[in-house]
């Protein structure tokens, strides 16, 4: 370098860093004092604020922020007429597939198949006046069915003088009264911490255990299997009883097929001209009901020669009307037989509403408030139980028939509630013979949609991230070897622990490497 330049050079170095012209280091101390004299002092980041300046609250924002709550006043004052014919096909579209997935997850979740019926018919009563999807139908589902019937069956041995139905409606109060509280704290942002890979996870692990746990219904096998054990124990003891099948497994195994046929079949013959599409969609869009109903009337033939002992099971007597009206039974006893599992039914009960209802926003082109479809399901789930019902959430089939359907507004949910009614007073005796075997079949068939397919859905995982797929992996793993409630917090806390690693400061030797380097350069 030039000499002449090293001199300024070096008395610019000096200005910079503090050290004194006269070539003597400055002490450490010294320093320190002049380096904090350029810090600002917080006043100065501080104005004064007079109180005349601050927003004053007004009546309008008061009543702006009450009206924020009840997004129905958003619409129905400027409902349109053509709207009514979206809103009640699709009403009635999913009032008669709710009717039959009602009791079958009644069914699933340890409770009389009344029971899934008054589920579905508060929770879309009261679920419109506080939702901001008009797509998503709430009610009773297969995940959270399952998940009422683990602890239901637990409170049971501790329990054994609380009917079932009590401990699951006090379940669905004190889940309602905790989402109610989350959603009026805005903290519906929470649900975009869990990744998708996550959800898929325990979407997918559940539907294979709940698969698992209703084939041996299906097939008319009568010894008592332990069905809420692992998923690998449930499908190793029902190969074993499989010797032990009975006739009504013809009955399972041939609704199963029509289902499906009915689902896959019935749309390649429409595509080739051989049914009218309209015919079409009205058949697969009912085949829930139309098999139930065909195979109820097998059952009744079949009855009529021995009524005192039919020769395959059915459901039996069920109660007509809103038999259980009333608070719910809330005490410490009951409280704590379901303590333990309550994180896990409050993921469920939030990560699949606010899903579905952000997928299909997304697809017709709307938004929603998460924050607020958490106060719609809280509320939902505290009013129910004082029918009976247990706790309910958003159903994707359901879901994704009502978008089908074309419907307009939340209004179709008092069409789907009116349908449910009518079904609780005036079709309980048609009820009485639908075989049990028909009902684990629409079980069956109904939660194949929450398996993850095709397989290319897992090779995506893999292909975005390495930890996506280990993530969606070891959740489906731990759920088939342990119990739906672990493989959730599996895949939640292993979520939470990737985004925590991703804000993580670096490492130390990294800090350690710039602390000393820093050093060096105002010692220098």
């Amino acid at each position: 370098m030039n000499p002449h330049l090293i001199t300024p050079l070096k008395h610019l170095r000096q200005l910079i860093l503090g050290i004194p012209l006269d070539g003597q280091p400055e002490s450490r101390a010294n320093r320190l004092q002049t380096l904090r004299s350029f810090e600002p002092e917080l006043e100065a980041f501080i104005e004064p604020v007079s109180p005349s300046s601050l927003p004053r609250l007004s009546t309008q924002i008061v009543i702006n922020w009450a009206k924020s709550f009840f997004p129905f006043t958003n619409w129905l004052f400027k409902y349109r007429p053509e709207w009514i014919v979206g809103d009640l096909v699709a009403g009635l579209t999913v009032g008669m597939v709710v009717i039959p997935q009602g009791m079958a997850y009644a069914k699933l979740a340890e409770l009389p198949v009344e029971f899934g019926l008054y589920g579905s018919f508060m929770a879309v009563s009261i679920y419109w006046l506080f939702a901001t999807s008009k797509d998503i139908t709430i009610g009773p589902v297969a995940v959270m069915s399952q998940l009422t019937g683990t602890i239901v069956s637990k409170a049971a041995v501790t329990l054994p003088e609380v009917p079932a139905h009590v401990v699951a409606s006090s379940l669905a109060f004190v889940s309602g009264c905790i989402l109610f509280a989350l959603g009026f704290l805005r903290l519906g942002f929470v649900v975009d911490f869990i990744p998708a890979p996550a959800i898929a996870a325990f979407m997918t692990s559940s539907a294979i255990n709940i698969i698992a746990g209703q084939i041996p219904t299906m097939l008319g096998i009568s010894r008592r299997l332990d069905t809420r054990g692992p998923t690998y124990m449930v499908i190793i003891h029902t190969i074993q009883e499989l010797p032990h099948a009975s006739i009504e497994a013809i009955i399972g195994l041939t609704s199963l097929a029509t289902l499906c046929g009915l689902k896959f079949i019935l749309p390649r013959l429409s595509g080739r001209g051989a049914m009218r599409p309209k015919v079409m969609e009205v058949l697969v869009c009912l085949r829930s009901i139309l098999v139930l109903l065909f195979y109820t009337l097998l059952a009744y033939l079949l009855t009529l020669q021995h009524p005192s002992s039919p020769p395959i099971a059915i459901l039996g007597h069920i109660s007509p009307g809103l038999t259980v009206i009333g608070p719910p039974q809330l005490d410490s006893k009951i409280i704590s037989t379901f303590a333990s599992s309550l994180p896990a039914v409050l993921i469920v009960l939030v990560i699949e509403h606010i899903a579905i209802a952000k997928s299909f926003a997304r697809i017709n082109h709307y938004t929603i408030s998460p924050s607020q479809e958490l106060i719609a399901i809280g509320i939902s789930n505290i009013f129910g139980p004082f029918v009976g019902a247990y706790p309910v959430t958003g159903s994707f089939s359901r879901t994704a028939l009502k978008s089908k359907a074309g419907v307009r507004t939340p209004l179709a949910g008092i069409i789907t509630g009116s349908l449910v009614l009518l079904a609780i007073y005036a079709l309980t005796g048609v009820f009485y013979y639908i075989p049990n075997a028909v009902i684990s079949s629409v079980i069956i068939h109904a939660v194949t949609d929450l398996i993850v397919w095709p397989p290319t859905a897992y090779r995506t995982f893999w292909r975005v991230s390495i930890t996506d797929g280990l993530l969606f992996l070891a959740g489906v793993c731990v759920a088939i070897f342990t119990n739906i409630e672990i493989g959730i917090y599996t895949t939640v806390l292993a979520s939470l622990a990737r985004l925590l690693f991703r804000f993580l400061p670096p490492p130390f030797l990294l800090r350690r490497h710039l602390q000393t380097s820093l050093t060096c350069a105002f010692q220098f």
